[in-house]
């Protein structure tokens, strides 16, 4: 009788990777029964290592997942510049084979883009400054020398006669002399005030009891400017301050619509000039707190807030707040950025009298009166007087009270409401902070809701 060993008398066997459909390997019913002590098959001919034994009581596994092994990395390699010499193989070539590739690198770099553009902020802040100084500086003493000679050629001409000037020109020189001569004060205040809530006023000063909901605390916001009674002029470097103190974009520019507007002085000037009467009062205070509130909640929606400030300004904000606790320090920090929004706002503000001025000469006021007596051009050439002649929110009222037996009232209303907010010399004060486009989009959005109040107010009040 044949051994169940022998080759001659092992059964055909089926392929390896054809297993049973019920799973389990089932015995050829032509295979023998070994004996006690062997294993449950018979031994067959080495497949691999010689004389070992293989067991077939566990399910074999579907035929592709027998390919555990990835095959040698000797062909992954063929799609790689420059193309690898044939039989190189190693440690060397491995390690190259598990490093990632430059696809995958791109993407971790896109991810980390916006800390990039903060570090290189904040690198260009730092290393530009002393050149923005050195340019500012010059600036600033151009425009100061400027602000004189206009000063003491208005000042001569009454005594020389026309003859050293023109009308037309002193014209000029008077309009853009009493722009810059009413605006300086109240932007040396607001220089003042925002000096003290960056160095002077704790981190957590505003932050602290302001409310933590959006639209309730820009809702706060638009009346700081209870306390800090400043004009449109001020109201621009105490924004800036504001934002660098931890305000975002949109609840500075809410404080920076409303303020003018909803201050003590604006109230009871404009109380004075024109009363209760024809809701001009109510319609300037409630189109201050609107118009404010709307852009403060558009540009809470922008994905990225940053990118609507200018450059430099963003730099500087990029930058941490690192104040001393001396007061010695803090003195110094305080002289510092003195020197330095003075520089920034006073070159704007001449440049802006100077284009108010120049507006004013061209542009006759006869043309704007005959318009006053219908109730949509009244509208729209109050607003373009009031953009004009870039007047203080705080003694416009004043300014157009002569007006108010010419126009309708909703032209009234609408000259106090667009006025403070923009006009030649705020937009002049605005680009230091933001950019073109953002003061575009400001520019339309306010003059386009200052003309609905004042149609209201035309037909309704």
């Amino acid at each position: 009788m044949p051994s169940p060993t022998s080759p001659s008398s092992t059964p055909a066997r089926s392929p390896r990777r054809r297993p049973p459909a019920s799973g389990t390997p089932s015995r050829s019913r032509h295979t023998s029964l070994p004996p006690r002590g062997t294993t449950s098959r018979p031994r067959t001919a080495p497949r691999g290592r010689p004389g070992r034994l293989r067991c077939r009581r566990r399910p074999a596994r579907p035929g592709p997942r027998l390919l555990e092994a990835p095959p040698p990395p000797t062909t992954g390699r063929a799609s790689r510049p420059p193309p690898p010499t044939t039989g190189t193989t190693g440690e060397g070539s491995a390690a190259r084979t598990r490093r990632p590739p430059p696809r995958r690198r791109r993407r971790g770099r896109a991810v980390s883009a916006p800390l990039r553009e903060r570090d290189a902020l904040r690198r260009a802040a730092h290393e530009h400054a002393p050149a923005r100084r050195s340019r500012r500086g010059p600036l600033l003493a151009v425009g100061i020398g400027i602000a004189v000679l206009l000063l003491v050629l208005r000042l001569a001409s009454p005594a020389l006669g026309s003859q050293l000037l023109p009308d037309t020109l002193q014209d000029f020189v008077t309009l853009t002399i009493s722009v810059i001569v009413e605006s300086v004060p109240f932007v040396l205040l607001g220089i003042v005030l925002s000096i003290i809530v960056q160095v002077w006023l704790p981190q957590a000063f505003f932050t602290s009891w302001l409310p933590r909901q959006p639209l309730l605390r820009r809702a706060v916001i638009s009346f700081l400017g209870m306390f800090l009674p400043v004009c449109e002029c001020g109201n621009v470097p105490l924004a800036r301050g504001l934002v660098l103190k931890g305000f975002t974009v949109s609840e500075s520019m809410t404080f920076l619509l409303a303020a003018p507007i909803l201050n003590p002085i604006t109230i009871i000037t404009t109380h004075q000039a024109f009363g209760w009467s024809d809701g001009i009062l109510v319609a300037r205070l409630a189109g201050g707190f609107l118009i404010a509130n709307l852009i403060g909640w558009l540009y809470s929606r922008h994905p990225d807030p940053e990118s609507l400030l200018t450059r430099s300004f963003a730099a500087e904000c990029a930058l941490p707040q690192e104040h001393g606790h001396s007061s010695a320090s803090k003195l110094r920090e305080s002289v510092e950025l003195f020197r330095r929004e003075m520089s920034t706002m006073m070159p704007a503000l001449f440049i802006g009298a100077a284009v108010a001025g120049g507006i004013q000469t061209a542009v006759p006021r006869s043309v704007l009166v005959t318009l006053g007596s219908n109730p949509v051009w009244s509208v729209l050439a109050m607003m373009v007087l009031a953009f004009v002649i870039s007047l203080c929110s705080n003694v416009d009222a004043f300014f157009v009270l002569p007006f108010a037996s010419t126009f309708m009232p909703g032209g009234i209303a609408a000259f106090l409401v667009f006025g403070p907010i923009i006009d030649v010399k705020m937009l002049a004060l605005l680009r230091t902070t933001y950019r073109p486009r953002t003061l575009a989009q400001l520019t339309l959005v306010v003059a386009l809701t200052s003309a609905a109040i004042g149609l209201v107010v035309n037909y309704f009040a």
